[in-house]
């Protein structure tokens, strides 16, 4: 009897298992058909219709998916129609600067349902040979967005090109420009390391930063070294200047980047018109990697290449003041131009 009743207790209990995991698989599937086939609300609706946890489930994962298929070429003329989707060109650009956190500011900008940004560095405006490839090769390097979406792409050779601010205000006069900073000093050593790294993975010997960094001659900051040129905000910020007004451009902290990335997002957002989509529950600490990583819902979380935060090599101390005397004056007139002060020797 005893026997029984246990075997009995064994079937209902398998059959409630049955059930439970079953029903688990239905709300799977239910979520993923609703995410394929559930547009983005336009920005004019302020997404007024969602809470805060369903923008990274649904719109963020919607656009994962559907577009990720159209940027893989998986799709047909008549699907890109029907879902109205085109390419567009960038209604604001990551210019620049070089080792300051332009790769991190995208993708995280990205998290945002109303961005979609370019994967690789296209190079249009400072590379003459795509330049005269015209602005429809440009426009198709783009992804496919929806029109109530901008398009970001993100060069930070643009930043200290020449030619550039003409060419960008020839396509468009108005479009909002991104420069992500770090102190000066800090990002000559970056730069340098990323240099030695490529060096070192060829096999090849290369300079110390010290050697680079100062004129042997003179014995003073040697600005002809490409690191230390860079560095130099002001004076490329004031060629800048010639084509578009301040108010055209927003100056984001990269090194609060890396230690409070949300206050930074949110000042793009504000910059960008955007509404404010991008939350805490985006971002999440890496103790391992060292810096923040992106959930873009449940299931999908990101973390920056290993290249990145690469361990800088000592550089003497003497060399480091030298640098920070020379930067100052530069960083100061910096301040005074874009209205933003930081912390900087």
């Amino acid at each position: 009897m005893l026997f029984k009743q246990q075997a009995l207790l064994r079937q209902k209990l398998f059959v409630l298992g049955s059930l439970a995991i079953g029903s688990l698989l239905y709300l799977v599937a239910r979520v993923g058909s609703l995410d394929r086939l559930q547009p983005l609300c336009p920005i004019d609706g302020r997404f007024g219709a969602h809470s805060q946890d369903e923008i990274p489930l649904r719109a963020l994962q919607f656009k994962r998916g559907l577009l990720h298929e159209f940027r893989k070429g998986n799709a047909t003329k008549e699907q890109i129609r029907l879902h109205n989707l085109v390419q567009q060109l960038p209604k604001a650009i990551i210019i620049g600067v070089r080792k300051g956190g332009t790769r991190a500011l995208l993708e995280m900008l990205n998290l945002h349902p109303a961005v979609v940004k370019a994967s690789q560095e296209i190079h249009f405006f400072d590379n003459d040979e795509n330049y005269a490839k015209g602005i429809e090769w440009y426009r198709k390097k783009m992804p496919f967005s929806y029109p109530h979406q901008i398009t970001i792409e993100k060069s930070p050779a643009y930043f200290i090109t020449e030619e550039v601010p003409e060419r960008i205000y020839k396509m468009n006069s108005s479009i909002k420009l991104l420069i992500i900073v770090r102190e000066p000093t800090t990002r000559a050593i970056s730069d340098y390391t990323q240099v030695l790294e490529g060096k070192e993975r060829k096999n090849k010997t290369y300079y110390k930063f010290e050697k680079l960094a100062i004129d042997p001659n003179t014995c003073e900051v040697n600005t002809k070294y490409k690191a230390v040129r860079t560095s130099i905000y002001t004076k490329h910020l004031e060629r800048w200047l010639k084509y578009f007004p301040i108010e055209q451009f927003h100056i984001v902290d990269g090194d609060r980047l890396i230690t409070e990335p949300l206050p930074e997002l949110q000042l793009v957002e504000k910059f960008l018109n955007l509404p404010p989509r991008i939350s805490q529950y985006n971002l999440y600490f890496n103790a391992t990697r060292g810096f923040y990583c992106l959930r873009f819902n449940i299931v999908f979380n990101k973390c920056l290449a290993g290249s990145k935060g690469r361990i800088h090599p000592e550089v003497d101390t003497s060399v480091i003041t030298k640098l920070h005397k020379f930067f100052h004056p530069f960083n100061q007139k910096f301040y005074q131009i874009t209205g933003r002060t930081f912390n900087w020797p």
